[in-house]
């Protein structure tokens, strides 16, 4: 493994053990909003109103930002002119206090009409439609506060500082889950206690990054810098970012719009499913993006193509080496994962069933999900945002076309494997279009990778299918089937290793190195 191969993997380890902290307290979390609110319509509401500043803050503040700024921010430090990129960050900081304050206010101020858009279905139950706008409110501020927890993300995450953005989202996690267990039971809508914790997460999020942001360098120059070279070329940047980065957001939006349009609990099961797949997701897809940004950015900098290529070829075997056994794992093991962690209170067997189905077809889109986000960051790192985001649009056209044809027969499940499909062509394309802008990017060998890799999970799948049916008993004690579900991941990784190892599989390394970042972290 090379030099750099080997900062990307522990950069990648120290993102992914953060990150993996922050899901876990995700996971405690949903498990409590489950028991209290299950797949009822209160449980719809706030996931609706959740999506709508949560895509904002994924779209325009974390995606476009973070996406259009560090490569811009990296070629002024390459280049020798520090000066320049303080700067630069500056002038940036003072725009998007006005523009996310703009925004969030926007959101208060329409958000009936915003929810209409969103859950059309919803209009025709009034206290539903009514609740939703209620919390959608509620929650506006945390898009002004993310937007500036993720500028400062930026600028650590340049620095190489990936830890502490990484495990920022567990505030606004933990916020919620005091508010389920304390907050909640003393209001006359408890499901508003939600909402306010949303809103003080975030706020606390800007307020635990801003000391090593200052530390770094950056210098608050109120409203006296606004206009910077480098501004101008990030809001280039930013515009066709924001609209590449919304593929994915805005086809889950698309899904909830139509689910809305299903029978009750469908928005639900589609947001319980994707939170399972967010794990390996957020852990490995994402933190291995996040890694590889500063290092491509530098590497198109200094135009050292040669190594960029390696760079993006080697993340992008890491990504298969990750997501192909994680698919198989979650399409085996959905049912007794959705069942031991959440099938308790109001959250019955029949929304384990409909949440159970709904993973079945995210999981078949993991590759692509991930492969999107570690393909696009070499279009990033190149300053070029116009092709991801021509790709994105006739993604988003193809999830739309198949939702139609899939809602019908499939019902939601068939929701979530239109979005598969659509990240899977998303991913395919912009790999054949950086070929050929770059040249080889090292094909042969990734399919050589992937068929051992395959062959790997395939063996794995095997062996979790008959543990499962052995082991697993829906009706058991939580004890029994905790350990039931630990074994068959245990297992899972045990058989898979080996595999891999007797295959001469040299991703695994890079893997053992993020884990062993990611237990470092964790002691």
């Amino acid at each position: 493994m090379s030099t750099t191969q080997h900062k990307v993997s522990r950069a990648a380890g120290a993102v992914g053990s953060m990150t993996l902290v922050s899901r876990a307290f995700g996971f405690v979390r949903d498990v409590l909003i489950a028991m209290q609110f299950g797949a009822t319509p209160a449980a719809d509401a706030f996931f609706v109103a959740f999506r709508i500043p949560n895509i904002q803050r994924r779209v325009l503040a974390e995606g476009a930002v973070s996406s259009a700024f560090i490569p811009v921010f990296s070629e002024y430090r390459e280049t020798g002119q520090e000066g320049e990129q303080w700067a630069l960050a500056g002038s940036l900081f003072n725009i998007l206090v006005v523009l996310l304050f703009v925004s969030s206010l926007a959101l208060i101020v329409f958000a009936p009409w915003i929810v209409g858009l969103f859950a059309p279905g919803f209009i025709d139950k009034p206290d539903k439609f009514d609740l939703t706008v209620r919390l959608t409110q509620w929650m506006a501020p945390f898009l002004l506060f993310i937007g500036l927890t993720a500028f400062s993300s930026g600028i650590l995450n340049s620095y190489k500082q990936f830890a502490l953005p990484a495990a920022a989202p567990a505030i606004t996690n933990i916020c919620i889950i005091l508010a389920v267990l304390f907050w909640s039971p003393m209001l006359d809508t408890p499901v508003m206690a939600l909402a306010f914790a949303v809103c003080i997460g975030g706020f606390l999020q800007l307020i635990v990054q801003a000391p090593p942001t200052f530390a770094a360098g950056f210098h608050f120059t109120p409203f006296k810098s606004w206009r910077h070279p480098g501004v101008t070329r990030i809001g280039k940047l930013m515009v066709p970012v924001m609209l590449g980065l919304a593929v994915y957001e805005i086809n889950l939006l698309v899904d909830t719009l139509l689910a809305s349009l299903l029978s009750g609990g469908s928005i639900s099961y589609l947001y319980y499913a994707n939170r399972l797949v967010q794990l390996p997701l957020g852990v490995f897809a994402v933190a291995l993006g996040v890694a590889l940004l500063p290092t491509l950015s530098a590497q198109a900098a200094r135009k050292q193509f040669g190594e960029l290529r390696d760079t993006l070829n080697f993340g992008i075997r890491l990504i298969l080496f990750i997501t192909i056994p994680a698919t198989v794992g979650l399409i085996l093991c959905r049912v007794p994962i959705v069942n031991t962690l959440w099938e308790r209170g109001e959250f019955t067997a029949a929304t384990t069933e409909g949440t159970a189905f709904a993973l079945l077809f995210y999981a078949l889109g993991l590759c692509g999900f991930a492969g999107s986000k570690v393909v696009i960051t070499a279009f990033y790192s190149m300053q070029d945002t116009r092709t991801p985001m021509k790709i994105g649009i006739w993604s988003m056209v193809l999830n739309i076309f198949l939702n139609v044809i899939l809602m019908g027969p499939l019902q939601h499940g068939g929701l979530a494997l239109a979005t598969s499909l659509a990240s899977v062509f998303n991913a395919v394309v912009l790999l054949f279009i950086l070929k050929k802008r770059l040249g080889r990017l090292g094909g042969r060998k990734i399919f050589k990778v992937t068929v051992k890799i395959s062959a790997a999970a395939g063996v794995m799948g095997l062996a979790v299918y008959f543990f499962n049916q052995a082991a697993f008993d829906p009706a058991g004690p939580t004890l029994f089937k905790i350990i039931s579900v630990l074994g068959a991941i245990g297992l899972g990784v045990a058989v898979f290793s080996i595999a891999a190892r007797l295959m001469k599989l040299e991703e695994l390394q890079a893997v053992l190195k993020i884990c062993s970042k990611t237990a470092d972290a964790g002691g």
